[in-house]
């Protein structure tokens, strides 16, 4: 039974005891998921995190590899290369005292991916997953205009609507609006939540709260990956820390964003909720992905469904 004094994810949630919350398009989307794991291990759950990751972790030492295409980072971790977020949150992570190993999954495609999540899900008995999208772009059917950056996060559903033994698949999105950036209309987000909502999908939206202990650990969090980084920030994480810190418009935080007009705004610092499975079902290709191995693969089929549709939904304004 739900409440209007708790979103419907966290409900589920709560109804866990072990948790994997997983960054499902790569880069520093594990981050995203930060607020809702310090809360759930406030709340006495046990939680873990992993991340898709845009290292080159095959560079790794073996003594990393749990499991086939499963690496443990922890903050001492060996870097095959400067850009290392699953490190870098490994780090921050020990420096508060928090447990401080990061799994990490190299970019593939569904097949052995979903083989990773499974003996992952074995290892540590979880019986939740959360995967976490920074941005909105794992909420695109496949049947727009514009896709934003698709193959990881397809990659990351497609094997996580896979594991039917596993209780409870979740989907958790952070940064509404932020996708605009790589030419995705919010319109048709909301067109396709109201869509998920129907089919009994959707489970609320809810804010982080700027002065909770998870807001104020997680601005931490981003400004510690920025200092790691300063070169290659997360445009979605400090786009989100901006909201939260109550800035709004075309917000400079860093160069890569030079050429672009940014719209900061308290939308940003909102989760959207949705289940695997109602997520899956309404994405009109996931089906075709299901026997990839690689990313590439991703990309062509992607691309293939998108020329054989007769008509692809154009962007919309918001009306208001």
């Amino acid at each position: 039974m739900t409440s209007l004094l708790q979103p419907p994810l966290i409900t589920r949630l709560l109804a866990a005891e072990r948790i994997l919350i997983a960054g499902a398009g790569g880069g520093f989307d594990v981050y995203a998921g930060l607020p809702i794991a310090l809360a759930l291990r406030a709340a006495g759950k046990e939680v873990h995190l992993a991340n898709l990751s845009f290292t080159h972790l095959y560079g790794l030492p073996l003594d990393v590899w749990a499991e086939p295409d499963v690496a443990r980072i922890g903050p001492d971790t060996a870097a095959p290369e400067g850009y290392f977020p699953e490190r870098t949150l490994a780090r921050w992570l020990n420096r508060h005292g928090m447990p401080d190993t990061v799994w990490a999954f190299p970019t593939v495609g569904v097949q052995p991916l979903r083989e990773a999540y499974r003996a992952l899900v074995a290892r540590l008995g979880v019986d939740a997953i959360l995967l976490v999208d920074g941005g909105t772009d794992i909420l695109m059917r496949g049947d727009e205009v514009g896709l934003g950056t698709p193959e990881e996060d397809m990659a990351s559903l497609g094997a996580v609507a896979g594991l039917s033994e596993v209780p409870e698949r979740l989907v958790a999105c952070l940064g509404f609006g932020i996708d605009a950036y790589h030419g995705v209309n919010h319109s048709l987000v909301l067109e396709n939540l109201a869509a998920i909502d129907r089919a009994g999908g959707y489970l609320g939206a809810f804010s982080i709260p700027r002065d909770s202990r998870e807001g104020v650990l997680y601005l931490d969090a981003v400004e510690h990956a920025r200092a790691a980084f300063p070169d290659h920030p997360s445009i979605v994480n400090g786009s989100v820390a901006a909201a939260l810190r109550g800035e709004f418009g075309d917000v400079r935080f860093t160069e890569r964003t030079k050429d672009e007009q940014l719209f900061v705004n308290p939308l940003m610092t909102l989760y959207f909720g949705v289940t695997v499975e109602a997520l899956a079902a309404e994405n009109r290709y996931l089906d075709r992905l299901e026997h990839t191995v690689v990313t590439r693969q991703i990309a062509t089929v992607i691309a293939e469904f998108q020329d054989e549709l007769p008509r692809r939904r154009p962007p919309r304004q918001f009306p208001h």
